[in-house]
């Protein structure tokens, strides 16, 4: 009788993968025994979820519920081809809506804006940008002096309910949020530089500019000063005066002069989320992060082009389903959090947005995280009186990713691994590195299941549980670390490895990665899957460029990076529509040792032949590979279709040495290994 004993293993040759073990398979899955190791059967078929192909490939998939019962999913694609943007969008009920942000970029003019002494209400002038209205955001790229304030940073537009064409409303805070009414009426000015010929040193004048000795000023549009190169965060050196302090360049000046932040062009970023709001090009984006907070999208673009070159913004936007609060169609930046993130989730149970890959300047810091207000998205500005905050990981170079794990969050840099667990005030929360050489190979290869953690490394799969970080032993270990896309010049390995996706099926206690094989074009072509109620591994050929597990809208759900279709899992026998091609083939059988072989002329099939409500119809094909030295190229018999009506069927294999490939091809069948016996006889030597 033959029995497979595990779960495929290719890093055994196959005659060491002897006596049933499985050495290559394709969609197929493992199924609780009782009596033994787990039984092979054919993995659960796909249909469509949305009738539509995407705009472009899908890198990112959210299932969520509103407080009316409505379940939406959210999905977010790479740049939509011969476009210069990508597609955010929802589906509900069978119906699509763009909510896409939008933005509109303003780098052609001198700074134009007026105050009133006493009052923190600033008005900005634009030839350029009319009709802002309320539910815009403005970006100030650029340091601006206007009546002894300085603007800088987001600023939701005309908070007041201010309207004109050609003119909006600001509101001038501090660093603490706090209001700050301008002194006096003097029109609007950028940073100037001066540099004094052989020296490093550059002398910053801004009018009541507020910067102490040792804080940051960041200089976000790379402006040449007398050969000197500024772009970057700087520390200041001195404080001259109010007006004036001075930085230190990383060269030194070859002449001795004044030149004006980026000429003298004030840099404005306008964010169109308003239905109201001034035209705007929709956000280009290569992938983002989703979460919802309450019924409320977030958003979050990862390596946003802002049209403006050398400025980098990747803000986080919200989408309300309800459209509040003014009349909003298209996702919206929160203001009051970073300009730039790498991606953000929100943590629970105390519900606060992380970001990480943050900013506190608007250069962007790799390894920082920082988080809102408990149940505010509109607080980030840690005070005594809330609980929003930030902290910088020490090491590594840049944080891969995060997810908020069972009880924790979970943080990975290219090198080590992290939890930020919540405290409580004052300091919200603790980090704590619990693994180090065990980082996370692409932003989206982590995900957990049934309270572990599983992630895939840069050259091995691990585990977060009861006893901390272990790797997780891997026997097709071969097929995906050997088989890894190494990179072009079209798709780049990195940017290859942030596009493998774990994939989440608790329905079936399975966790796979996607992942870009070496013989394919950079995409998402392969997978592995551990079953980790089993321990087993599999591995086969299907792309997932996102994925959703089981949620409100049902099975898991997966977007299809070559079709562009969303494709909903378990949900069928086939592959929507089309027959699955399922297979998988043993290790070599020892049929005899020595100098003798063996001569096997009958075999009795046995399987399920069909799921347990539905017709045994499966037509399965069963290929006998035959040789008598492991090196040997196989000879095939086969295949024999065999059903449910078969009771056996005549062979005539002779050798010392036969593997098995179970395969079917037919459509809406589903089949189950059950045990293959086989009649034998010895048939000489050599």
């Amino acid at each position: 009788m033959l029995r497979l004993t595990g779960g495929v293993n290719t890093t055994e040759t196959p005659a060491l993968n002897e006596n049933g073990g499985i050495s290559s398979s394709n969609l197929i899955r493992y199924f609780f025994d009782q009596n033994g190791p787990g039984l092979v059967g054919k993995l659960g078929g796909w249909s469509k979820f949305y009738p539509s192909v995407m705009a472009s490939v899908v890198r990112a998939l959210w299932a969520w519920e509103d407080v009316n019962d409505n379940s939406h999913l959210a999905f977010g694609t790479q740049q939509v081809p011969a476009q210069t943007y990508s597609q955010l969008g929802v589906i509900t009920a069978g119906a699509l809506t763009d909510v896409t942000p939008t933005a509109r970029y303003d780098n052609y003019n001198a700074p134009s804006a007026s105050a009133t002494i006493g009052s923190a209400t600033i008005t900005v002038s634009s030839s350029t940008e009319l009709g802002v209205q309320q539910g815009c955001s403005v970006y100030i790229a650029t340091q601006i002096a206007v009546g002894g304030v300085v603007l800088f940073g987001f600023y939701q537009c005309n908070q007041d309910g201010y309207f004109n064409s050609a003119n909006y409303h600001v509101l001038a805070r501090d660093q603490l949020g706090n209001l700050v009414a301008a002194t006096t009426v003097a029109g609007a000015s950028l940073p100037v530089f001066t540099t004094v010929i052989g020296s490093s040193v550059v002398t910053v004048t801004l009018t009541n500019h507020g910067y102490a000795l040792g804080t940051t000023f960041p200089v976000l549009m790379a402006t040449s000063v007398n050969g000197i190169l500024l772009q970057g965060n700087y520390v200041v050196q001195s404080i001259s005066s109010a007006n004036s302090f001075t930085i230190a360049a990383s060269g030194k000046a070859s002449s001795t002069g004044s030149v004006t932040l980026n000429n003298g062009l004030a840099v404005f970023i306008f964010d169109t989320g308003a239905i109201f709001g001034p035209s705007g090009g929709k956000v280009l984006a290569a992938d983002w992060t989703l979460d919802n907070f309450g019924q409320d999208l977030i958003a979050c673009p990862t390596t946003s082009i802002s049209g403006i070159a050398g400025l980098q913004v990747q803000p986080l936007y919200l989408w309300d389903p309800t459209g509040q609060p003014y009349g909003q169609v298209a996702a919206a930046v929160i203001p009051q959090a970073p300009p730039i993130n790498d991606g953000a989730f929100v943590a629970m149970p105390q519900r606060q947005i992380v970001a990480w890959g943050s900013t506190q300047t608007g250069i962007q810091d790799p390894l920082l995280v920082a988080w809102c207000d408990v149940n505010n998205p509109s607080q980030w500005i840690p005070l005594t009186t809330n609980q929003a905050g930030s902290y910088r990981i020490p090491k590594g170079s840049r944080i891969v990713g995060c997810i908020q794990g069972p009880q924790q969050a979970i943080i990975w840099t290219d090198i080590d691994v992290w939890s930020m667990q919540y405290i409580g005030p004052p300091l919200v929360y603790s980090f704590n590195e619990i693994g180090a050489g065990c980082g996370l190979i692409g932003r989206k290869a982590a995900a957990s299941l049934n309270g572990i953690v599983y992630w895939m490394g840069q050259a091995q799969f691990y585990t977060l549980g009861s006893a901390g970080v272990v790797p997780l032993p891997c026997p097709v270990w071969d097929v995906v670390f050997q088989n890894l896309w190494q990179g072009s010049l079209l798709v780049p390995f990195q940017t290859a490895m942030n596009r493998i996706r774990v994939a989440v099926n608790s329905r079936f206690g399975e966790i796979q990665w996607f992942y870009p094989s070496a013989n394919g074009a950079g995409e998402v072509d392969s997978y592995v899957k551990y079953n980790v109620l089993l321990g087993e591994w599999d591995y086969g050929s299907l792309g997932r460029s996102a994925w959703v597990d089981q949620s409100v809208l049902g099975p898991p759900i997966g977007a299809d990076p070559s079709s562009l279709y969303l494709y909903q899992h378990e949900t069928s026998n086939d592959a929507d529509g089309v027959a699955m091609q399922p297979f998988l083939q043993t290790g070599y059988f020892a049929l005899a040792e020595g100098d003798f072989k063996t001569f096997v002329d009958l075999v009795w099939p046995d399987m399920k032949w069909g799921q347990y409500s539905a017709a045994q119809t499966a037509a399965v094909q069963i290929t006998f590979y035959v040789v008598d030295y492991p090196g040997d190229t196989p000879t095939a018999d086969g295949p024999y279709t065999v059903t449910k009506a078969t009771e056996y069927f005549n062979t005539r294999l002779r050798g010392r040495l036969v593997a098995i490939r179970i395969s079917s091809s037919d459509l809406g069948t589903w089949w189950r290994i059950g045990a293959l016996r086989y009649r034998y006889a010895p048939d000489g030597k050599f």
